[in-house]
């Protein structure tokens, strides 16, 4: 490796007499010798014999040392053009690679899935309208489709097989620490169950889960009717077929998971099919159509992936998604989290990611879904379900349970898999080729003070640049959120590309330009270029070597962006150091890292996808626009990484730096203008403001049942940061002159919070209006009220009402609530210290009964506990009111109103 300790010799040339006696003075004969000797190879140089110095010297910068030195250099506008004409078509393979949603098989073939036919069933149930748990539309409808359409396979079925159909009416409690903590009580809800299985039976199974109900004003043909209408036709494939199987094949229809998941905790925890189970696939959306992505697998079960890797037909998967989904920064959670828990069974999970600007609204329909994605979707799910059905290791999984998997698809063109032991081996090799390459140049005993101390200042400034790029783009976030023009690019994504990201290139390219210019004056180019490379990977190992110690799978991708530069660097060393950059060197430079760029933009791309749609509805505390900000910034940090060597080896930067800075700068004016508006009504391309309306009736008792306070009105949520800005102008009435207070004394400030978001949404408007008169009103009332030997109250009530209750329980002071007769019986607090309960019931439910414990330690005027109850209409003529649909009716076509009655009661005891 002589090449490394000559590489380390072609270094800065400074002049030292320059800088402290001026331009006349002749530097010291002894350092002239050194500068001299160790300059052997540099580019540019004008003398003969191997020992001419060949050191760029710029103009100004004096007389002394390598006079006659040739100026040269990478053109900027040819350097600049070509890494974004490099960058834009790997992006465009990636587009590429997304578009190609299916290899078009033989439809119609019995064997094979037949998308058309699962269409049909989507559109059957999408036209039902939206299904909520307990409504007729879920329990009566749906349920008579499925099974009709369950009769109908059956009846179609090979003599080889046997399917058994069960409809299952659970009623239990959970506690889940899902939104920062609360508890879910079911009662009666609806689950169809079908077994199919050998002629003779089988002892062991795979279960395939899906969920047939909605949110409510949603059709839900993404989550997840098109999930159920692929299993319907996976079953009529599997059922037709002439292999037999060696296992059964369960299809789990569940009838609330929109619920929090209670439909298939009611399954795991009670169906007696469920002992059987030993691996599951779970098919789920968080986006309408398009690939669905594997994002959970496990725990610790590498066969599963093995299985999904050798006989899913269209790969998409990823480790890295995986462990982005279970930080819990993604506001969501599905039925893998019940199987995993109560179930202690490994699982696949899986969903549509793509468009996620129109989930869980009234744009989610059937003809958004296109049948390329439901054949793919099918496609995969019956390889994988069929070789589960006959595998030897279904019988004993348990065996196999050691460890977790890195995987990762390659442009959906296949997954590269392999055991998260083997990759910490990798990785580990991967970090002790750049620390043995780095050691040995920062090290080295003879000739090197100049080279370290000029990596490490070059290091400090990188970081410099970075942190600057950090800060500047957030200060025009925050700025922007001020304003009120925050979401400007939720319509028109190029937007913050060209706001964010021009800003953070730009500063990072001013930083390094001024070093470059101040700094290293004296410096070659060559001698820089190498320099910057050296740390761009001294940076990259680190990070890879911080995932390492943190147990992250992820880590690969710190192991790719570190082996690829070194071997590039290895095979374009030689011809860099005689020729310097070069068209040669340029272009074996970049396509050395064509791999670890191009999986970047794979992966930045999943980014945007899922986190752009999710920040128009992640409550009005947290700004979208900083959040934005910060993923371009740190997406700039990663793809200039290795292209801050270019920034020196280009004669300049200023035009490069002109021409984003104008980008920059004319983006800003424009979105301060208002010129880009965030939502959009466009039929081919929704993006909605989501807001929530809720006509409601509040009513406070005291502690001796008579009503203190009541009032009506309709309760108004946005659920981003703009708030009711944009809305103001089309209805006037919604402005901050109604912002809804907190009632301090009342668990949730006094509303009927659905689910515990309140932490998420401070901004909330309260419309007067006229009082709401349910069919079906809700009755509650304290059964009993006890003293127990350990010197606490219990208090048994009752319940009834709709379909869908939330309960809130806040102890007073010197009061704690020690236990009760929900979930595990240790009660949950939720985020801010009160007690929530999300209740609902199917059709025909008997009234809910349960208690609380109550610990006094010191007794209070106003008594030991409020609890509170809110009932909420999702379905029949209780969910409309003529106030609620008169200002529906006055919102702008470019929002989704959902919108329902609900009352909220609140006593003191």
């Amino acid at each position: 490796m002589e090449w490394v300790s000559e590489s380390a010799a072609v270094r800065r040339h400074r002049v030292g007499g320059e800088r402290r006696d001026g331009p006349a003075a002749a530097p010291p004969p002894e350092r002239e010798a050194r500068a001299l000797e160790t300059l052997v190879d540099a580019r540019g140089g004008s003398g003969s014999g191997s020992g001419s110095a060949r050191t760029r010297k710029r103009s100004g910068a004096g007389s002394g040392g390598a006079s006659g030195a040739a100026r040269t250099g990478l053109s900027e506008a040819r350097a600049a053009l070509g890494l974004a004409l490099y960058l834009l078509a790997l992006r465009t393979l990636v587009q590429l690679s997304l578009q190609q949603l299916v290899l078009h098989g033989a439809p119609g073939h019995p064997r094979e899935f037949n998308a058309r036919q699962a269409r049909d069933h989507l559109e059957h149930i999408t036209s039902i309208g939206p299904r909520t748990t307990g409504s007729p539309e879920n329990e009566i409808l749906t349920v008579h489709y499925l099974l009709e359409q369950i009769k109908l396979i059956e009846v179609q079925s090979s003599s080889l097989h046997k399917i058994s159909v069960d409809v299952q009416r659970p009623t239990g409690s959970f506690s889940i620490d899902f939104l920062g903590g609360f508890t879910s009580y079911y009662d009666n809800i609806t689950n169809v169950v079908v077994k199919l299985e050998p002629r003779d039976g089988a002892q062991h199974a795979v279960l395939a889960n899906c969920h047939f109900d909605s949110v409510a004003n949603s059709p839900g043909a993404s989550d997840d009717a098109v999930s159920c209408s692929v299993m319907l036709e996976v079953l009529h494939v599997l059922s037709t077929s002439s292999e037999a199987l060696h296992h059964a094949v369960i299809f789990l229809f569940n009838g609330a998971e929109e619920n929090v998941l209670q439909a298939s905790h009611g399954f795991i925890t009670q169906h007696s099919w469920a002992n059987s189970i030993r691996a599951f696939i779970n098919l789920e959306a968080a986006g309408v159509g398009g690939k669905e992505l594997v994002f959970q697998t496990g725990p610790e079960n590498p066969w599963l992936v093995q299985a999904y890797v050798s006989e899913a037909k269209h790969p998409f998967a990823s480790v890295v998604a995986q462990e982005v989904f279970q930080s819990g920064i993604i506001p969501s959670d599905t039925d893998f989290r019940i199987y995993r828990d109560f179930g202690n069974i490994p699982g696949i999970d899986l969903a549509f990611i793509e468009n996620g600007y129109i989930y869980h609204t009234k744009y989610d329909t059937a003809d958004r879904i296109l049948t390329d994605s439901i054949q793919r979707a099918g496609d995969n799910i019956l390889a994988v379900l069929k070789y589960l059905a006959t595998s030897d290791v279904l019988v004993s999984s348990s065996k196999y349970r050691h460890g977790n998997m890195v995987f990762f698809d390659v442009l959906g063109l296949f997954v590269i898999a392999y055991p998260s032991r083997v990759g910490s081996i990798i990785n580990c090799m991967v970090v002790m080729a750049a620390v043995l390459y780095l050691g040995k140049k920062l090290l080295q005993p003879k000739h090197n003070t100049n080279y370290t101390k000029d990596f490490f200042c070059g290091f400090g400034i990188t970081l410099i640049g970075w942190f600057t790029s950090l800060v500047t783009v957030l200060i025009i976030a925050v700025f922007i959120s001020l304003i009120g023009q925050s979401l400007s690019w939720y319509n028109h994504f190029y937007v913050s590309v060209c706001l964010y990201g021009t800003a953070a290139a730009a500063k990072i390219i001013f930083i390094h330009t001024l070093a470059k210019r101040f700094y290293y004056v004296n410096a070659s180019d060559q001698y820089l270029g190498e320099v910057f490379f050296d740390i761009a990977l001294f940076v990259n190992c680190g990070s890879l070597i911080a995932l390492i110690y943190g147990g992250f799978c992820s880590a690969f991708i710190s192991a790719v962006w570190v082996a690829f530069p070194l071997l590039t660097k290895f095979c374009v060393h030689k011809d860099f150091k005689q020729h310097g950059a070069r068209g040669k060197f340029i272009a074996f430079y970049l396509l050395g890292m064509f791999i670890p760029y191009l999986y970047a933009l794979y992966l930045i791309w999943a980014v945007f996808e899922m986190f752009t749609p999710i920040l128009g509805r992640s409550g009005s505390e947290i700004p979208p626009d900083v959040v934005l900000a910060s993923i371009l910034a740190g997406c700039t940090m990663i793809l200039s990484s290795y292209f801050i060597n270019f920034i020196y080896l280009a004669k300049s930067t200023q035009k490069t730096m002109l021409t984003l800075a104008l980008v920059c700068t004319i983006t800003f004016l424009l979105v301060c203008s208002g010129t880009f508006f965030p939502y959009s009504s466009n039929p081919a391309s929704p993006k909605p403001k989501r807001v929530f309306l809720q006509h409601m009736t509040r009513t406070f008792h005291d502690l001796d049942g008579k009503v203190v306070k009541r009032d009506s009105g309709i309760w108004i949520n946005g659920f981003d940061y703009t708030g009711m800005s944009h809305i103001t102008p089309h209805v006037p009435e919604i402005n901050d002159t109604i912002r809804a207070h907190c009632e301090e004394r009342a668990p949730l400030c006094g509303f009927p919070w659905y689910l515990p978001v309140h932490f998420l949404i401070r901004k909330n408007w309260y419309l007067p209006a006229s009082e709401v008169s349910p069919r079906e009103p809700v009755h509650f009332r304290l059964i009993s009220k006890e003293q127990t030997p350990w010197d606490s109250v219990k208090l048994t009530f009752e319940a009834s009402g709709p379909s869908h209750m939330s309960l809130y329980v806040r102890p007073h002071k010197g009061s704690t609530l020690s236990q009760w007769s929900l979930g595990n019986g240790t009660p949950v607090t939720s985020k801010g210290g009160d007690y929530f309960v999300f209740y609902s019931h199917g059709l025909q439910a008997s009234a809910w009964q349960f208690w609380i414990e109550v610990q006094v330690l010191e007794e209070q005027p106003e008594g030991a506990v409020t609890v509170a109850i809110a009932a909420h209409y999702f379905s029949g003529e209780d969910k409309r009111s003529p106030q609620l649909d008169a200002l529906k009716e006055k919102f702008p076509d470019w929002t989704f109103p959902s919108a329902w009655v609900c009352t909220y009661d609140l006593y003191a005891f």
